[in-house]
């Protein structure tokens, strides 16, 4: 087996739905099997996903969490390589077989992300340097202003149409060896939702393996569906990966972060 395509659900069926469409209606040419990791939707995400023919089904029997959720995918498959794939995503003919040639043609590179686009065609600023105190602040005004300021759309345009080396692409569509995922013991589940794919990019380069952005393979993103629900758990979801993450990679920063979401809060 070539690839295993580990999609986690949870509450957003009709995403899903339009996910596993795009992935049969175009298969790659590569041996795959496809597995979704079901996260206790209460929307029949699950049921809908077993009538797709070819697609295992995992269901957690509670809402464990994206890293949790995608290890228990990754270990159940067998595939050599694996495809990370959000639920709200929508894959093109061939992009998953020209990702697998981007690893195939770089042995020095472990993963590879493709440009991500919105539902209106507008490139995700979905890769970046190391999570720090100032690239954080730099990475979110980019992402706020994208709406805002047309000089700030025009610059992610360009940012995201070359070809780069990144520290960390983002895991709404991210391909791996599965080699390098089993090295650094795949995600680590301390984060419950958000930054588990820049830790996981962390770990990887840490080995000496590189992480490639290519812009050649668009993959659509509409981005939060099934967080979208719950907007209160989502901003907790995202202030404890935040400080975990802080707690593991810059400790020393951990209580200023825990401060400031502090503030923020109220």
């Amino acid at each position: 087996m070539e690839l295993s395509i580990i999609v986690v659900s949870f509450n957003a069926r009709a995403e899903l739905e339009r996910c596993l469409e795009s992935l049969q209606a175009a298969p790659t040419q590569a041996s795959h099997e496809i597995i979704v990791v079901d996260n206790a939707s209460s929307d029949g995400s699950a049921s809908t996903a077993r009538r797709w023919p070819g697609v295992t089904v995992i269901e957690t029997g509670a809402n464990l969490g994206f890293a949790r959720a995608t290890n228990i995918g990754a270990r159940a498959g067998s595939g050599a390589n694996l495809l990370l794939l959000n639920s709200d995503t929508i894959v093109p003919a061939r992009a998953i077989d020209r990702l697998l040639g981007e690893l195939s043609r770089r042995p020095d590179v472990a993963v590879v992300g493709p440009r991500l686009i919105d539902g209106e065609g507008r490139p995700e600023l979905s890769f970046g340097r190391m999570i720090g105190p100032l690239n954080d602040l730099r990475q979110k005004r980019l992402v706020r202003g994208q709406a805002r300021k047309p000089s700030v759309s025009r610059k992610i345009e360009r940012m995201t149409s070359h070809e780069q080396y990144p520290d960390w692409v983002s895991g709404a569509c991210l391909l791996v060896r599965r080699g390098d995922a089993e090295a650094v013991g795949f995600l680590d589940e301390r984060y419950f939702m958000y930054t588990e794919d820049v830790d996981f990019c962390a770990a990887i380069r840490a080995r000496g393996r590189r992480i490639l952005f290519t812009p050649d393979v668009v993959v659509t993103h509409f981005g939060g569906r099934s967080a979208a629900g719950a907007l209160p758990a989502t901003r907790e979801a995202y202030r404890r990966s935040r400080i975990a993450f802080y707690e593991k990679h810059l400790p020393l920063w951990a209580p200023f972060i825990r401060l400031y979401f502090r503030l923020r809060h109220r």
